[in-house]
């Protein structure tokens, strides 16, 4: 089980870094994903049960992470706010991405890249 959370937080790090570098050099594209999220029964669904897998690896992980309260609380973070997106409308859902991505202008996404960047290898760092 350590292993496998272990496995899934890697991954997840490096994903984080690579929207990160999307980010940073085709910001539309990035956009573009964001507008997706619960757009259809598929990306929806898909997107929290990743969320709720993510959110329960980091939480089983925490002990063994070199930050394991910010591992437990993100972890729990994570899985709480996937079981109330299984619960929202999905119109809802895609209507907050939508909101979200008409605010986050290229720019802006550019500038926030860095961040998702540092974040990626945050928890990698703290994983390995």
């Amino acid at each position: 089980m350590i292993t496998a959370a272990k496995l899934i937080i890697l991954l997840f790090g490096g994903f984080i870094i690579a929207v990160g570098f999307r980010m940073l050099f085709t910001p539309e594209k990035a956009r573009l994903m964001l507008q997706k999220a619960g757009s259809t029964n598929f990306i929806n669904y898909g997107e929290i049960t990743f969320r709720l897998i993510i959110g329960i690896a980091l939480v089983a992980y925490s002990a063994n992470a070199k930050f394991p309260e910010a591992f437990s609380i993100f972890g729990w973070f994570m899985s709480i706010t996937a079981l109330l997106l299984y619960l929202a409308p999905k119109k809802l859902h895609h209507a907050f991405s939508m909101k979200c991505a008409n605010l986050l202008k290229p720019l802006v996404m550019q500038l926030l890249a860095p961040f998702a960047l540092l974040l990626g290898v945050l928890i990698i760092y703290s994983t390995i």
